[in-house]
């Protein structure tokens, strides 16, 4: 069947809204922490709105957007209520409808589009296969049609774009790519669910102008599925609560931020953090009484692309960078994707070699050792993810994760174990849980276990790669809390990497500023980000989603 996008539409006054719940209840299977995924909900997006969905995880957000795509998982099964969208019940309509429904009536975003879209097919032939199954276009119309999305959505020389690959493009490309698809074909309904999570702040900022200005033009309702509340503030009309599957809380966007009615919401907006550094007299005075247990002096690291029939390519990833860290401080580095931040990381770490410069730890120069030298070093520094899931073994117990480094090292198991238990009570989990495995924790008690295990080593150096990025706010002012309480317990050196302006605002004592592998800036942080000099942190920060906003006031005044 193929759906006619030319037949008239009707008014927008008669219209019906395009997405409605009505007292929607979604069971979890027999066992789980409660009957429901979502419980009665009641929830509205008309044409040309935004309505972001926030809370925490588990709340139940992404379900819904299942629910809605008639994509719920194995185990999950509407048990109540309607769905409405465009005045078409979802729950009842047919498995042929609903794929015609798919990309024609309502799309969806993706938070990850590096593993949403095919690694094997062009990205143009994958806009092109929706046009296939959804009209009765020429191949040279499609072609024609995909060019246009293309540019419409602001990606660089079309043609070029079309025969590329998911993988030769950036972070922000391949998401642009997942957006042309979702409108390619003009829907009613657009679900985003977290679609800017992993991007940097002016990638991101792109991206939320984006969705608004397509949004507007096109006249689509938008349900935006997100935990991030500068976001919130940016794009958003109307602001929906979820808690343990139930709305809390709903209202127009200024209203709940000004005035939250549910304790819930207080919670979530009070964990955000402020873009506002704490102006700190002593900023910059630890360094001065301390010797440095990290220092990178000129560090350059090179990648070489090309071959015997290729033109040979050279990239700076790391320009002649140079920083200290001493016992007790945290330095974070911030930019885009690409600056160069996480190849610094991996740098220091020698999880990559160098291209030329040092890296001391204390007294020892570790930049250029050998994989055997390394050995007895790599226990004085220790790295922490972004992806606590893909850090840990799934096939191991928390326990065993958390006491093989030190056992490697020649730390009898009764002793590693002993320690092990120390460590969960120190990163605030219980002991008893060292037999679980990890797909039994939540994402933040995962990371919790992932800084246990750098911890079970007794750094000198801890390294966090976009370590809390992933996390929803309450349960990254947990994470970050901890991080900061054990700092100070245990005088470790933290270098903390970051595309998140407002964590490194509070969490850091001096920030590092790459673009395109270069520190252009380097300071205390309430120099660095509360009184930017130099024009590209100056863009960082105008570009941060409601930065306007002083989330840290719970009257929610602009800031």
């Amino acid at each position: 069947m193929i759906i006619n996008r030319t037949e008239p539409s009707p008014s927008a006054s008669s219209a019906p809204p395009a997405l409605e719940l009505r007292e929607l209840s979604i069971s979890l299977p027999p066992g789980a922490d409660r009957t429901h995924a979502v419980e009665r909900v009641n929830l509205t997006v008309q044409r040309g709105e935004v309505v972001c969905l926030v809370g925490e995880s588990g709340s139940g957000k992404s379900v819904i957007a299942q629910a809605v795509m008639g994509l719920l998982p194995r185990g999950l099964a509407p048990s109540g209520g309607q769905i409405l969208l465009a005045g078409t019940d979802v729950l009842t309509a047919s498995a042929q409808w609903l794929r015609e429904a798919r990309c024609v009536r309502m799309s969806m975003i993706f938070q990850e589009p590096m593993t949403a879209l095919n690694p094997v097919m062009t990205c143009g032939d994958q806009i092109d296969e929706v046009l296939r199954k959804h009209t009765a276009l020429s191949a040279r119309a499609r072609r024609e049609k995909v060019l246009d999305i293309l540019l419409h959505v602001r990606l660089p020389d079309p043609p070029r774009i079309y025969e590329a690959y998911p993988h030769q493009l950036s972070g922000g490309q391949r998401q642009r790519i997942m957006i042309a698809m979702a409108l390619v074909l003009d829907p009613a309904l657009l679900i985003a669910d977290e679609p800017t999570t992993a991007l940097d702040v002016t990638t991101q900022a792109q991206i939320l102008k984006l969705i608004r200005e397509l949004q507007t033009t096109h006249g689509t309702g938008v349900l935006f599925i997100t935990h991030d509340f500068g976001v919130v503030a940016e794009i958003s009309d109307r602001v929906a609560v979820l808690r343990h599957g139930e709305l809390v809380e709903a209202g127009p966007t200024q209203q709940v931020l000004r005035e939250p009615s549910h304790d819930y919401t207080r919670m979530l907006i009070a964990s955000v953090p402020s873009i506002v550094p704490p102006d700190d007299p002593s900023a910059g005075q630890t360094e001065l009484l301390l010797k440095p247990v990290l220092r990178i002096e000129h560090l350059i690291k090179t990648y070489v692309s090309g071959g015997l029939f290729q033109r040979r390519r050279e990239v700076r990833a790391v320009d002649d960078v140079s920083l200290e860290i001493s016992p007790g401080q945290t330095v974070g580095i911030v930019g885009e994707s690409g600056s160069g931040k996480s190849t610094l990381a991996r740098c220091v770490v020698r999880l990559i070699d160098l291209s030329g410069g040092k890296v001391f730890l204390g007294a020892d120069e570790i930049g250029h050792r050998s994989r055997g030298e390394m050995r007895e070093m790599r226990r004085r520094i220790q790295i922490i993810f972004q992806d606590p899931y893909r850090s840990l073994n799934p096939r191991r117990t928390a326990g065993e994760s958390i006491i093989e480094g030190p056992m490697y090292f020649g730390t009898s198991r009764a002793e590693a174990i002993a320690r092990a238990r120390e460590l969960m009570s120190l990163v605030r989990l219980d002991p008893t849980a060292l037999e679980r495995y990890p797909h039994e924790f939540s994402g933040g008690q995962r990371q919790r276990l992932c800084i246990a295990r750098a911890l079970a080593m007794a750094p000198q150096v801890l390294v966090a790669d976009e370590a809390v990025s992933a996390l929803d706010v309450s349960v990254q002012k947990q994470v970050l809390e901890l991080l900061d309480d054990i700092r100070e317990r245990l005088n470790l050196a933290v270098l903390f990497i970051t595309h998140d302006l407002r964590v490194a605002a509070q969490i850091c004592d001096r920030v590092g500023v790459m673009s395109q592998g270069k520190l252009v800036e380097y300071g205390s942080a309430s120099e660095v980000l509360g009184r930017p000099r130099h024009p590209y942190t100056q863009a960082l920060l105008s570009a941060a989603p409601g930065r306007r906003w002083d989330f840290s006031r719970q009257d929610g005044a602009a800031g």
